[in-house]
């Protein structure tokens, strides 16, 4: 699930991925459908914004008084601390206001905020912003930004890629409900993975298989195929595809809480999709823990009381309500859950072997699933 414009982004500190605003409009609605009030006498703070363009304050200032706002506030990073530099150039909002100050356009941060009607015209939306320059850079992790966090009910952004861990900790510090986006394999990070297990975070509305476009400065190095897959989906220019990013969220929608349709065990066996499950005689088990391998979520037995290995994607289809989860089968993690040491005479059939990882063994020779999470039916529905 690699992703090369991910990686790159971690490599070359390019956090500059523009959310979309239809995908921000397909998430948010989501909510909305669970609970029509989620948003309602509440303040949203949108951190690593660029809000004189960006489409996440467009959005909540467009739909301020639907959404039953009390006060928006979105927030930008100065350009001088952007460690991946670009040509820049302040805009006519900025630059046709009497505060406008050269130097602090470059050095300092931007605050937006929008809580009243300003143009007299009994509406509250996006011609009302206000803005300021921040005392600071903007960097969520200043205090003028923690205060800021401390203040809102519910935070939505999109953070940079390469601080995601940072963010995380400076997100379940505020015990604040939270929107954001990221990479799915961000899963496994020791930051996020013990948050999903204990349900105190989730992924979101937006399926992961979903394509989410995004907008990128120009001379930024992209993928040929992502950028043309942007463009068959209508996006021309500066943009990229990202297949492999989702939202993480710790607000209820009503995806979260529809059970997967499975077969029995006896059913998968006979009838699966899939050629390696499909006329087998069993599930294959797991060498140093007593748990069958699963590897496609549509083929969890429906029927199997024990513990599954299953994909980092089972969790795009997650029902806390149908199965538990016992944890993530990998180094010390799964030394934690108990797996077994391997025998070391299987280091020379499969280098890839490390104490604390699922393995099975097929033809003769250890197999390593690719990033499993252990999960046991709850109930049954």
């Amino acid at each position: 699930m690699a992703n090369t414009n991910l990686a790159n982004a971690k490599t070359a500190k390019n956090d500059e991925f523009y959310t979309q605003y239809p995908d921000i409009q397909k998430e948010i609605n989501a909510y909305l459908d669970y609970d029509p009030n989620v948003f309602r006498g509440k303040t949203v703070l949108l951190p690593c914004d660029d809000p004189e363009w960006s489409n996440f304050t467009k959005f909540f200032a467009q739909n301020f008084e639907l959404l039953g706002l009390k006060k928006l506030i979105s927030t930008s990073y100065a350009p001088e601390s952007k460690k991946y530099k670009m040509p820049y150039q302040p805009t006519l909002f900025e630059t046709e206001q009497p505060h406008f100050n050269a130097d602090k356009s470059k050095t300092h941060g931007k605050i937006f905020v929008l809580e009243r009607d300003v143009t007299g015209d009994n509406r509250i939306n996006i011609e009302d912003l206000q803005w300021q320059y921040l005392e600071g850079d903007g960097d969520f992790r200043s205090k003028e930004i923690r205060k800021l966090r401390d203040e809102a009910d519910i935070i939505v952004t999109n953070p940079p890629f390469s601080l995601f861990r940072e963010f995380v900790v400076w997100l379940m510090e505020s015990y604040k409900e939270f929107m954001v986006i990221g990479n799915l394999n961000a899963i496994s990070y020791k930051e996020v993975f013990p948050l999903i297990k204990d349900n105190k975070m989730w992924l979101g509305a937006t399926g992961y298989i979903t394509d989410m476009v995004f907008g990128v400065p120009e001379g930024t190095i992209i993928k040929e195929s992502d950028k043309a897959k942007a463009e068959r989906l209508g996006y021309i220019g500066n943009y990229t595809r990202l297949g492999n990013s989702c939202w993480f969220t710790n607000v209820d929608h009503g995806r979260r809480h529809q059970p997967l349709r499975l077969m029995t065990m006896a059913e998968n066996l006979k009838h699966s999709k899939h050629k390696d499950i499909r006329g087998r005689e069993d599930y294959v088990h797991y060498e140093n823990y007593d748990a069958i391998e699963v590897p496609y979520t549509d083929a969890i037995p429906s029927d199997y009381e024990g513990a599954m290995g299953v994909p980092l994607t089972f969790l795009d289809k997650y029902c806390p309500e149908q199965f538990e989860i016992i944890g993530h089968p990998h180094g010390d993690y799964g030394l934690e859950l108990g797996l077994k040491p391997f025998p070391r005479e299987l280091k020379e059939l499969n280098k890839g072997l490390r104490d604390g990882d699922l393995y099975y063994m097929k033809d003769g020779k250890p197999e390593l699933p690719y990033r499993r999470i252990l999960i046991r039916k709850k109930q049954s529905l």
